[in-house]
């Protein structure tokens, strides 16, 4: 059995996701498969922009956060899946060399009504580059419930 399950993820807790240190090359190559906006793949353009440098697409900053929320509690818990979520912002860019601290908050719980082997979680995402704020989501995870 998983060592965290929906009984665990109450409202209020925070879980410490770590940190990480954006690596250039692994951003740009995000950047080049899948966000090839200039301001994410050339130093020129980016200097032009309004980031005043090359910076990360946000969708490779979600998955920078996404990587810590399953290496320190999915792999640890009886997650079942997420229908989707309500929001997602990216208030401050994120650059190569930026070491950015991810955690996890958990909102709301509540046992489902029509599959009671599970409970709905209402999460809230953050990372952080020191005091400043550079993700965040809000979300719902699907949660086993422990054996009766």
């Amino acid at each position: 059995m998983p060592e965290l399950a929906f009984e665990d993820l109450t409202p209020g807790r925070v879980f410490d996701l770590g940190t990480v240190t954006v690596d250039r090359d692994e951003m740009v190559d995000f950047a080049r498969k899948f966000d090839p906006q200039p301001f994410h793949l050339d130093e020129e353009a980016a200097q032009q922009s309004l980031f005043k440098g090359l910076a990360a697409s946000g969708w490779f900053t979600t998955g920078l956060w996404m990587r810590a929320y399953v290496d320190h509690v999915l792999l640890r818990a009886t997650s079942l899946a997420s229908p989707g979520g309500e929001e997602i912002r990216w208030p401050a860019p994120v650059y190569a060399g930026d070491v950015l601290t991810a955690s996890l908050e958990i909102l709301d719980a509540r046992r489902s009504r029509s599959r009671p082997e599970m409970g709905l979680v209402t999460l809230g995402a953050r990372m952080h580059r020191g005091d400043t704020l550079v993700f965040s989501a809000r979300f719902t995870g699907m949660f086993g419930v422990r054996e009766a």
